[in-house]
């Protein structure tokens, strides 16, 4: 979708940059202008200015440089038309209007993100109940922290083939496999896709819980099960933490790729928060891509088994079409038998 010169202009000129930015960073008066700590670096002294007068921002450190929408896009990692729509919302300005196919497909995925976070919720509320017992154990066993099971709205799917269909029995069954929370047999009945599992939510850059990865408790295969992919998940397409990582990289200068959900939460406890994963697959094409946006050389970190050298080599190789001046990956090789969250612990 593309959008008119005058209504950016007027997007820019209503909303002050500075207003956006001190969200993020302390800003103080310095002269016409307002002066922080770099957001996009890590540095002690100011030397990243704010100028509402004349639109954008810049440091004098890194060269970061751009107006309010490229503050949302690279700072906060949103993709260009979700920082417009929350700009115009702020600014009381309506988003000219997109395609009828565009807007029915915007209007499929939020119904759909609408259920997923209903899940979520109610899949922490199980962790915490009692019949979230044995899944608390495990994390207890991992060193996860209660806040840490916080921060990334950690839950529990009670193993049974009924009970979120019960939960979101507002919704029609056509809907809930749309957005990959039940599954159906040849006879078309329908079931829990979720069951006796720990569940981590999945977002995309925007925050929305999108999907989940479910790890078994017990001796179930698979160990891990995805979401299916369907109009809102698209395991090939997603990062886990992209949303809490992309901020923390930029910042950094650095972004982690690791293997599993456990060793991004191991990093997270050790301090470590711009640390993503991809969704138990190769790393694909989009996925290098999503890494490049955040920083020019993400490092790869994968677990220190064969396997996990032969991922590291697989995503080396699918990287070599990609590279251009700039952009590259370095790899970090671990010791036999470790991985990212061993290595915390």
């Amino acid at each position: 979708m593309s959008l008119s010169p005058a209504f950016l202009d007027e997007l820019r000129a209503r909303v002050p940059v500075s207003g956006v930015i001190g969200r993020r960073v302390k800003l103080t008066r310095a002269g016409r202008e307002m002066k922080g700590c770099c957001p996009f670096h890590n540095e002690k002294t100011p030397s990243f200015y704010v100028n509402d007068e004349k639109g954008f921002y810049h440091c004098f450190g890194c060269g970061a440089h751009g107006d309010v929408i490229r503050f949302m896009t690279d700072n906060m990692g949103l993709p260009f038309m979700e920082a417009v729509k929350q700009l115009a919302a702020e600014a009381g300005l309506e988003v000219p209007a997109p395609t009828p196919e565009a807007r029915a497909r915007a209007e499929v995925a939020d119904s759909l993100a609408e259920l997923t976070s209903r899940a979520a919720a109610w899949f922490q509320a199980q962790l915490a109940g009692d019949g979230g017992a044995g899944a608390r154990a495990y994390l207890e066993r991992r060193g996860v922290r209660p806040a840490t099971v916080k921060a990334f709205a950690l839950g529990y799917s009670p193993d049974s083939r009924t009970a979120l269909r019960g939960h979101l029995k507002d919704a029609t069954a056509d809907k809930l496999l749309e957005a990959g929370l039940i599954g159906k047999t040849d006879s078309d009945e329908t079931y829990d896709r979720f069951r006796g599992r720990l569940m981590f939510p999945i977002r995309d850059a925007r925050g929305r819980v999108v999907g989940f990865g479910g790890r078994a408790l017990g001796d179930v295969q698979p160990k891990y099960l995805n979401s299916a992919d369907g109009p809102l998940f698209d395991k090939g397409r997603l990062l886990y933490n992209l949303d809490q990582a992309g901020p923390a990289a930029r910042k950094a200068n650095r972004l982690i790729v690791v293997e599993g959900y456990m060793d991004v939460i191991g990093l997270a406890q050790a301090g470590i928060i711009e640390a993503v994963a991809p969704l138990g697959t190769a790393m694909t094409e989009t996925q290098l891509l999503l890494a490049w946006r955040l920083v020019d050389v993400p490092v790869l970190c994968f677990d220190g088994d064969a396997a996990g050298q032969r991922a590291a080599t697989r995503a080396a190789m699918r990287a070599l079409p990609l590279l251009k001046p700039g952009k590259s990956l370095s790899i970090a090789t671990l010791p036999p038998g470790q991985d990212p969250d061993d290595l915390c612990r």
